[in-house]
């Protein structure tokens, strides 16, 4: 069942995130970050961004949310997604869902367009995301550093909106 994040889910969703942190390269990030330190990241993106989860017999399975790229305000109207799924889940569509409701969320809201971040070795979420029609803008070789060893990132990019002058910013 899809449903919006609540903070009592925080301890879950990191539960998720940790083996991405020790074992991959899905996140370039280095430490297990504190709960302390998840709870403040869900309080602030969930003040303006989606923070969506894919629950089944109470468990979480995925999650999935959206963060600002860049800080400047003529970024305003761009988005970066983020997605982590329990290993058994990937390839059960829950991705699929996840993303689609995501962006639904994120277009309403106003935003234009969305860039994905994803290192050259996570093959498979390049292709998730080129399946949610995204395409490779930039490759970015030997730009992230984890597991002693330099890894490139691909940047991909889906149009939510084709508005040529947006009347306001995206609402919270």
């Amino acid at each position: 069942m899809l449903r919006i994040a609540r903070r009592e889910d925080v301890p879950q969703m990191l539960a998720i995130y940790a083996p991405y942190v020790l074992r991959s390269t899905a996140t370039f990030e280095y430490d297990v970050p504190s709960l302390e330190e998840f709870y403040r990241r869900f309080d602030t993106f969930t003040r303006q961004y989606p923070w969506l989860l894919w629950e089944e017999d109470e468990k979480i399975e995925g999650y999935a949310y959206a963060s600002p790229p860049y800080s400047r305000p003529a970024y305003a109207w761009c988005v970066e997604p983020t997605i982590y799924l329990r290993p058994e889940c990937r390839g059960k569509g829950v991705g699929e869902k996840l993303y689609t409701a995501l962006e639904a969320i994120l277009r309403e809201q106003g935003y234009q367009v969305i860039y994905a971040l994803v290192c050259e070795e996570n093959q498979a979420s390049i292709r998730f995301h080129e399946k949610m029609g995204y395409e490779k803008r930039a490759f970015f070789p030997d730009c992230g550093y984890k597991f002693q060893r330099w890894m490139g990132l691909h940047w991909l990019e889906k149009r939510l909106s084709t508005a040529k002058f947006p009347n306001e910013f995206p609402i919270s």
